[in-house]
């Protein structure tokens, strides 16, 4: 991937967070396409955290990671408009209860940034028993969206 790439789906990501004209623009794929890698940044955040968790704890990197997971986590609820699913022909993992059970989904992904933002405010307390023990909460609320709205690979 080039690096304009990245920097392409940040920017677009952005945009439909912020309801931008871009926003309407966008094609099924280039959305598609800034979900999956948001889901990657947030799934490489996770696995930093856990790797901290398990080893020397460095309080700067717990924070770090814990910081680009809420700021993810935060984009990812805007990133599944109508039209971005299975029946968009475009290669997907996302499944048509997204958008049949919208109200579900929203309030799993609400839930997901508040547990990711309480997260990022005690990466820093120097508190790893905290930091594991919400660290523990957020994975369960990843993986339960998952499984209600996440077909199996």
């Amino acid at each position: 991937m080039t690096r304009a790439k990245p920097m392409f789906l940040t920017a677009l990501a952005a945009s439909l967070v912020a309801g931008s004209a871009i926003a309407s623009a966008a094609s099924p794929a280039e959305t598609i396409a800034a979900r999956q890698a948001n889901f990657k940044k947030m799934g490489g955040a996770m696995k930093a955290l856990k790797d901290e968790l398990g080893g020397g704890a460095d309080k700067a990197k717990l924070m770090a990671a814990a910081r680009t997971l809420a700021a993810t986590a935060r984009l990812q609820g805007a990133l599944f408009p109508a039209g971005t699913g299975p029946s968009s022909g475009v290669k997907t993992d996302a499944l048509p209860a997204i958008w049949t059970q919208k109200p579900t989904f929203d309030a799993a992904a609400g839930k997901l940034v508040a547990e990711a933002d309480k997260l990022a405010g005690i990466a820093g307390s120097g508190n790893t028993a905290a930091v594991l023990a919400q660290f523990k909460v957020v994975g369960g609320t990843c993986a339960a969206c998952h499984r209600q709205f996440r077909a199996e690979e």
